[in-house]
């Protein structure tokens, strides 16, 4: 079973902004302000939930990330390419070093999307396009 050990800073890094970044893009979906607490909120329960409930030791570590990894200021377009790109490096440091989890963080990976997709009053159509790219970016 992989953990943080397996990996380089930069990989683990990656690994946590991928996670934290997709729930990030798909509330920046759709942009309303009163949203944006009931989404963080949905975040932070789903990473919860992974943090003491997955099977993966991985996972569990992973879902125990503090922050984003973005700033307040962060524009939708540089969230967006850093989580894609984030999703991209972590997915091929965890195919290269441990195939057995690439599963496992792609769940993790979409189920705090989709939670917070459905956060307040069901999947939007900006949401929903948000969601597919993060799910081409994990395969």
């Amino acid at each position: 079973m992989a953990t943080k050990a397996d990996f380089t800073e930069a990989e683990w890094k990656a690994m946590q902004k991928g996670v934290t970044g997709a729930g990030v893009l798909v509330a920046g979906a759709d942009r309303d302000f009163t949203d944006s607490f009931g989404e963080a909120s949905a975040l932070a329960k789903a990473l919860t939930k992974q943090r003491e409930q997955n099977a993966s030791e991985l996972v569990r570590e992973l879902a125990s990330v503090r922050g984003t990894g973005f700033g307040l200021i962060a524009s939708p377009k540089e969230v967006e390419s850093e989580t894609l790109a984030s999703l991209a490096e972590a997915t091929a440091a965890i195919g290269a070093k441990a195939p057995e989890e690439a599963d496992a963080y792609r769940q993790l990976v979409l189920g705090v999307a989709e939670a917070v997709a459905e956060a307040k009053g069901g999947v939007k159509d900006n949401e929903a396009a948000a969601l597919e790219r993060i799910r081409a970016a994990v395969g």
